[in-house]
């Protein structure tokens, strides 16, 4: 659906710009409906040799991160639709290359309200995500049932509905930004006024020091978009007041739509005219997204998918306080080494993993982070003492 609306927008609204290859896995035969037919191609090579700039929308981390290597290679910046492949293997990417998310996904549109945020002298304390609906262990028949009524993929549709995709959304942008989480798997506030929980997400920001990314479960109101709680100059107070935003201190700057594919075209100019990076995962994350267990599993069951699977689900953690967790993007196709239980976080000591080149990134960025942890801990005797 993204490759699809994306490319008619670029046809018929952006005539600066021109799609000159499209990479696809699927036999080219099959693909008779496809907007700009003469433009696919299977091979890497010709996509590249054609292009000034990628844009990849996979939704899949291992070939994502195959293309975006190749990418990197002949010197094309990449803008990427797949936040799954940024909390997975992005912050490694970041460091190659231009790499940056699309405005339009929900980082991506908080990213570009955090522009608009920053240039009016905001100060963003949290970066809030809406999610419409949420059941973290959702039946096979339900998501058949929704996926074929909304016509995105089961794979997707599992996704959303178990809370996988806000967790990974979510991480990006604390990544990004500097922001942190309150607790594992974020607050999630059921919302029937985005003021009141916005004040009480402002609360538990200050009360941490550091702005924080979460999500709220509206009812009563529209969850298509993104917002930002902020802090302004007292001094402003009347005027923003006078503005209809209150008398704070807390602000709600809200975006209450996301286009995904209409708007990925802004970052494309954006990068093409030397703008740079809108998001990405940075190279020194502090945020991750773990594996947990959905069901009760044996040793030798195999989990054929993390992301959208009906074996586990994705919560946002600390990567200092949980160096052993699963990144769930690492998961396809992976064998149960020991059973788990429902709610267990998968470590690496649960799985047998084959060999990828994904997780040779995942397993250097975790190296990375342990060393990390491990300077800060021997620089702080107090916090030394408290994790032994």
């Amino acid at each position: 659906m993204i490759s699809h609306c994306f490319v008619r927008l670029i046809m018929n609204h952006y005539k600066d710009v021109q799609i000159t290859r499209v990479l696809t896995r699927r036999k080219l035969e099959t693909l008779s409906d496809f907007p700009l037919p003469g433009a696919l191609t299977n091979s890497i090579d010709e996509l590249i040799a054609h292009a000034d700039i990628i844009v990849e929308c996979t939704g899949d981390v291992f070939f994502g991160t195959e293309v975006i290597e190749r990418a990197f290679e002949a010197g094309l910046p990449v803008v990427t639709v797949n936040a799954e492949l940024q909390v997975t293997t992005g912050s490694y990417l970041a460091g190659k290359g231009l790499l940056t998310e699309a405005e339009g996904d929900q980082p991506g549109s908080l990213a570009a309200l955090r522009e608009d945020a920053l240039q009016m002298g905001f100060q963003p304390l949290v970066y809030g995500n809406m999610k419409g609906y949420l059941n973290h262990n959702p039946s096979r028949e339900d998501m058949a049932y929704w996926s074929k009524r909304q016509g995105i993929s089961i794979d997707q549709t599992t996704s959303f509905t178990d809370g996988t995709k806000v967790q990974i959304e979510q991480v990006v942008v604390g990544n990004g930004f500097g922001a942190t989480i309150s607790r594992p798997g974020l607050e999630g506030i059921a919302s029937t006024d985005l003021n009141r929980s916005g004040n009480i997400l402002g609360l538990i920001a200050d009360g941490l020091g550091q702005p924080i990314v979460d999500y709220v479960i509206p009812d009563g109101y529209p969850a298509g978009g993104v917002f930002l709680v902020c802090r302004h100059d007292e001094v402003q107070a009347p005027a923003i007041d006078y503005f209809k935003l209150g008398a704070g201190p807390y602000y709600v700057l809200t975006r209450p739509f996301h286009l995904c594919s209409l708007e990925v075209g802004k970052t494309v100019r954006r990068v093409l005219a030397g703008g740079g990076v809108l998001l990405n995962n940075s190279i020194e994350p502090t945020l991750g997204v773990a594996a947990i267990a959905k069901r009760d599993m044996k040793a030798g069951e195999v989990i054929e998918r993390g992301i959208g699977g009906f074996d586990v689900r994705g919560e946002a953690v600390r990567l200092a306080d949980e160096l052993d967790h699963v990144p769930i993007g690492l998961l396809r196709h992976t064998v149960l080494k020991r059973a788990v239980t429902p709610g267990q976080m998968i470590t690496f000591d649960d799985i047998e993993m084959q060999p990828s080149r994904v997780l040779d990134i995942v397993l250097q960025q975790r190296e990375k982070v342990r060393h990390q942890v491990t300077a800060c801990t021997q620089s702080h005797p107090v916090l030394q003492r408290a994790i032994k």
